[in-house]
């Protein structure tokens, strides 16, 4: 499997994996085919997930921009087309309450109303492309967070009242019996809480319906069209002054962008650009989806619910019940994308689905495969212009969503947007400041490999 940290190219006009949503989702819709001549362009957008179809969008429709996005493989071909759906009001992996210490109240609640707009937006452009006659096929709202260990429900209690007495979130606190016969009758759930919101839905539909919008607005889809080179291209106006222009060299055909934006996220290619270089880490997670449930099956799960769920776990785990009565049920893959294909790592998810499940002891799973999240040093999204350079400051990125990025690369896209039409984007860290660069960045995987080990120990023994 392609490995960001160790493979320069994601390839050219790959398949889509061998996943749930590719088997269910039907033919793509139409994009603007692969890169064949030499062509310049206002702006280019490198990657046809999320975050680019988003900033392509907006840029069309709110600043009279018509992007171009160079897609290497097929759209939603990385984590947008790969990941469980869930929707959420998510800030990445760092909580609130450390960002309310580190910056301030008004910091901390200016990031948490950019979560919310993030999900507003999806919301919105949900119902666009479902007047365009694309089904997202979202399902009825509520996201439960279980305590996998009864100690475990004391700090969901804590969390609940914060966000509470912080944000007037409605969160309601139940017991374990109450989650057992309520919603889904899961023996390694000890308690939860459920927040109101938050829903899963088919992601790939989802960038699907992205890509259409952007195109109706004026935007170029074009797949199949990776970024083998890229140089720069200085010409001098007068004696003082240069325009920059950034070269993207594809298979077929050159292109020439006044502006560059990066939204390749954890599926960036090592070594691709300086200001990305040593910033991230991708981190495989991995999914499988059941064979649907017989109504025996769902009787004797008490499996009521569609909610989206997620544990308490430091190696966390998540699931949710599927429209055709399957379970999807995701967690933590291989460390290297050479393992990435070994079985072992969707059998293992298969045997803890049955310690929650024991009625589904002899189920076996019909899809299983695997993609790369995007883990930040300091656990946030960052959504970037440089300036320390003159030929840097016509590239932007926004990389980082550690594994929360579903609802708010849509707000990531349309910040993005701003920033390349020249207008400033609010003055909060995920806006202002670089990605970090991991220390010691040849090692970023030995310090996964023991995080993953310290992980398995709290989890089972702490």
């Amino acid at each position: 499997m392609y490995d960001p940290l160790h493979d320069k190219s994601p390839g050219c006009g790959e398949a889509y994996p061998n996943s749930y949503w590719a088997n269910v989702s039907g033919d793509a819709p139409q994009d603007d085919g692969a890169i064949s001549d030499d062509i310049e362009v206002d702006v280019a957008i490198i990657g046809a997930g999320y975050t680019g179809l988003s900033c392509a969008l907006h840029l069309a429709k709110d600043h009279g921009i018509k992007a171009h996005v160079l897609e290497a493989n097929k759209t939603a071909w990385g984590c947008s087309g790969r990941n469980a759906g869930f929707i959420l009001k998510s800030s990445g992996r760092k909580s609130y309450l450390s960002m309310q210490k580190q910056w301030g109240e008004e910091v901390m609640r200016g990031i948490y109303a950019e979560m919310c707009a993030g999900v507003d937006t999806v919301n919105e452009l949900i119902s666009q492309a479902k007047q365009q006659g694309i089904d997202c096929q979202p399902q009825q709202t509520g996201y439960i967070k279980v305590a996998h260990k009864p100690k475990m429900l004391n700090e969901l209690v804590s969390l609940a009242k914060l966000q509470q007495q912080m944000f007037g979130y409605d969160v309601e606190i139940l017991s374990q019996s109450e989650v057992r016969q309520q919603y889904m009758d899961d023996h390694n759930a000890y308690g939860a809480i459920r927040y109101q919101d938050g829903f899963g839905l088919n992601p790939l539909k989802l960038a699907w319906a992205y890509q259409q919008l952007a195109r109706n607005a004026g935007a170029k889809i074009h797949t199949a069209s990776p970024v083998l080179s890229w140089h720069e291209e200085k010409n001098a106006i007068k004696a003082t002054q240069q325009v920059v222009k950034q070269v993207l060299h594809t298979p077929n055909g050159i292109v020439k962008a006044k502006k560059v934006v990066i939204a390749t996220n954890g599926y960036t290619p090592k070594g691709f650009h300086q200001l990305t270089t040593n910033r991230t880490l991708p981190v495989l997670s991995q999914i499988i989806v059941t064979q649907p449930l017989t109504n025996e099956q769902i009787s004797a799960c008490n499996f009521i619910t569609s909610n989206v769920v997620m544990d308490t776990r430091a190696l966390k785990y998540y699931y949710r019940k599927l429209p055709d009565n399957r379970i999807l049920f995701g967690g933590r893959g291989a460390i290297t994308g050479k393992s990435a294909d070994d079985p072992y790592y969707a059998q293992r998810l298969l045997a803890v689905l049955k310690t929650s499940f024991p009625p589904l002891a002899e189920i076996k799973y019909d899809h299983a495969w695997s993609g790369w999240i995007c883990m930040a040093l300091d656990d946030l999204p960052h959504i970037y212009q440089s300036h320390e350079q003159l030929s840097q400051s016509n590239v932007f990125y926004s990389m980082g969503y550690c594994g929360s990025g579903v609802s708010f690369s849509v707000q990531a896209g349309k910040r993005l947007a701003e920033k390349v039409a020249g207008i400033s984007s609010p003055n909060l860290p995920i806006y202002q400041q670089a990605l970090p660069k991991f220390p010691l960045a040849p090692l970023r995987r030995v310090g996964q490999w023991g995080y993953f080990h310290y992980g398995k120990i709290k989890d089972e023994y702490f």
